[in-house]
């Protein structure tokens, strides 16, 4: 059965955004979630829907309507994870480059998902529904590396917010493409859909979020550079997009650049993530390896 809870807006939360006041209202939904649940409808505001951004008043009738979670159809699937740490409350995999974080149209089977339900049973976060139970956030499925999983749904929501406020440690490497001339740099700019392909991203002002990436270069070759890129924020493609933008793609990167013979898709790599753990509160950070199609690439270019 769906849960009905019903909130009153009292004077002391007047003029608040909605969707910033539910969050804070211990339903166990990230405001991301919060957000798709007003725009699904299942949210009313006095019996009326509303959007997301609708400021209340002080006596309106809030009304949440949370769907019970549909069974999952997606299976466990016996494949093999590189688990760097793993908790109660979490656990940190370094995923290969080629597999797809969750099903999609295309992938319905091999990806991290099945692995993680094969590994952990029931021991996930449900806040992002049956197709991506215990992600927090994602990388693409050509980009290797870091990411946290959820297992449950107080972890989740701790680090969403983490992620959120820019305290989640992000840092990539990849190989560009060009000579640089500064050592090191920011790229303060924008990102949305792209209006000519909704499956691109681009850097425009219209309909987007605010992004910043910081990246240094660490070794310069005559054609490519080796970089490292800090995330401020955590945009799609983010990291992909702002390289392309500077001139700058990254190396393989048929979509925003140019395929690179032997490799498969961008060069790039989540080497380091740091949060704060959503139970001790210690600040916790993990380092990977380079992997070795990254390091051949290393070789080929120099």
């Amino acid at each position: 059965m769906n849960e009905e809870i019903l909130l009153e807006v009292t004077e002391d939360d007047d003029g608040q955004r909605l969707d910033k006041w539910l969050s804070m209202q211990n339903l166990g939904l990230t405001r991301t979630a919060i957000q798709n649940l007003i725009e699904n409808g299942g949210v009313l505001v006095n019996g009326k829907t509303v959007a997301k951004n609708y400021k209340q008043r002080s006596g309106d009738s809030i009304t949440v309507t949370i769907s019970e979670p549909v069974e999952l159809n997606t299976e466990p699937e016996n494949i093999p994870l590189d688990i760097v740490y793993e908790d109660e409350s979490l656990l940190v995999v370094n995923k290969p480059k080629g597999m797809v974080v969750h099903p999609a149209p295309g992938n319905y089977s091999g990806t991290l998902v099945n692995a993680l339900l094969y590994h952990c049973g029931d021991s996930l976060s449900g806040i992002n529904g049956v197709i991506r139970p215990g992600i927090v956030h994602r990388i693409d499925k050509n980009t290797s590396g870091l990411l946290i999983v959820a297992k449950t749904d107080s972890a989740h929501k701790i680090l969403a917010e983490q992620i959120k406020e820019h305290s989640f440690t992000r840092e990539y490497e990849c190989v560009a493409c060009g000579k640089f001339r500064e050592s090191e740099g920011t790229v303060n700019a924008p990102i949305g859909r792209n209006p000519n392909d909704r499956k691109k991203m681009c850097v425009t002002e219209k309909n987007s979020k605010n992004a910043i990436t910081h990246y240094c270069v660490i070794e310069q070759f005559e054609k490519y550079a080796h970089i490292k890129c800090i995330l401020e924020t955590g945009r799609t493609h983010q990291i992909r997009v702002h390289m392309a933008y500077k001139g700058h793609p990254v190396l393989g990167d048929d979509v925003y650049g140019k395929a690179f013979k032997g490799i498969d898709g961008q060069c790039l790599h989540a080497k380091k993530i740091g949060f704060i753990h959503p139970v001790t509160e210690k600040y916790m950070e993990f380092d990977s390896e380079l992997p070795g199609y990254f390091t051949d690439i290393l070789r080929k270019v120099k």
